[in-house]
Order: structure tokens, then sequence, then C-alpha cells
């Protein structure tokens, strides 16, 4: 039904308040230079975990676990996500969503059955194809946006960022207007790469204290 990369039999944390299973699925059609699960990107990459072989180790774990969230990759980009998705909630498992919002009408369709959504926020709207090296990016996940604060479906926008990526002015700047848009729970990321110069945390770059302004829940991570 859906092709898949492979699977996390167990998380605490991807999906806020429960023990869930991720489900990579496979392809993306961003080139972020910070990805990390660069082996997803291909639609037709290797490592194909049997969407049958999943479903059979998600019935095992029913009453075990209590979600199941659908990461990547990018699950949007399959055609087939809203049927997943509804055969994942026959099993009465609540599902979480991680996305990089590409795909609004896509993401539109499946958010009445989600529980959770976590939506990234790569950069400022007019910086958007830089980072994820595709035209027209940003317009796709403003609207993606919407959708999600529409929908009343609980969500985390979160932004991983490093000076190399775009200036700490717009950092402050994209968080004083995720704020003005209602935004309310949003998460700010370090970037890390392999093989990248040693930088300093998050709390020696930017005002933690300017940027958590207007929202309800900020959260910094390291990645």
């Amino acid at each position: 039904m859906i092709r898949l990369g492979g699977l996390t039999p167990l998380t605490t944390i991807d999906f806020p308040g429960r023990l869930a299973a991720v489900l990579y699925l496979q392809g993306c059609p961003w080139r972020c230079s910070y990805c990390h699960n660069p082996a997803l990107l291909p639609a037709s990459g290797g490592g194909h975990l049997d969407w049958s072989a999943a479903l059979a180790f998600l019935q095992r774990r029913r009453g075990l676990l209590d979600g199941v969230v659908l990461s990547g990759g990018e699950p949007t980009a399959q055609a087939n996500l809203a049927a997943a998705v509804e055969r994942l909630k026959a099993l009465g498992f609540h599902i979480g969503l991680h996305t990089g919002g590409m795909y609004p009408a896509r993401l539109r369709q499946v958010l009445p059955q989600l529980d959770w959504v976590g939506l990234d926020i790569k950069a400022p709207w007019a910086g958007y194809d830089a980072v994820t090296g595709r035209r027209g990016s940003g317009r796709a996940v403003e609207a993606s946006l919407q959708c999600v604060l529409d929908s009343g479906v609980a969500y985390e926008c979160r932004t991983t960022w490093s000076a190399g990526l775009f200036p700490v002015e717009d950092l402050y700047a994209l968080g004083e207007h995720l704020a003005a848009r209602g935004v309310t729970h949003w998460a700010l990321q370090q970037r890390r790469l392999k093989g990248e110069a040693w930088t300093p945390p998050l709390q020696a770059q930017v005002d933690l204290a300017r940027l958590g302004v207007g929202f309800e829940v900020f959260t910094v991570r390291a990645t």
C-alpha cells in the first residue's frame, strides 16, 4: 500500500504523550543539506520494509503501543497515505505525522484522521528554496501551516537552525511571524552535521527568551 524504508519498534519522544512505533515512508523530493535520513530520499530507494510485514508487527503490538508515527522521507509524497492511515486507525492506534508540508492538499485530506502533527518550518518563506533545493517550497509549506492551524489537531512546528542556514535576525523574524500567525507550539533544533566543525550550543548563539515570546510552548533541542 505504501513504500516503507524502515521501522522503529518503540519511541517515547516522537509522539508526545504516547508510546509509539515509527514507520519511515520512502521518498522525499526536497534535498535539505542537514537531512538525517538521506537513505529515505529516493522514492525507490533500498532498505524497504514490506507493508504487510509492518502491519503484522503492529498487530502483535496492539495493547502495548498507543500510537504509530508516520515519518520519512516525506509521508505526504505517497498517494496511498490516507488509506494507510485509515488502516492503522482501524487497528486502534493513535496516529502522528511528521511532515515538511510540501503537499498541502494531501495533508488536508488526512488531517481529520490524525491525532498529532509535527510540521517542519525550515526557514522564512523567502529563504525556503535555498534550504530545500526546490522552487516554490515555501508557498506550499505556508499553505500546510494554515491547514494545520485550522484543523484543531494537536501539533508542533519545529525549525532546525544554524548560522550557516540563515542569519539569526531572520530566525527572530520567523519566530515573530509564526507567533503572529497563531502558532502556539514551536521547537528550535540545532543543526549538526557529521564532520562539521564544533559550534556552540544554541543558548550561546541566540536570545532564547526573545525567540520564545508569544508561544505557549517553546522547546530547544540539539539534533
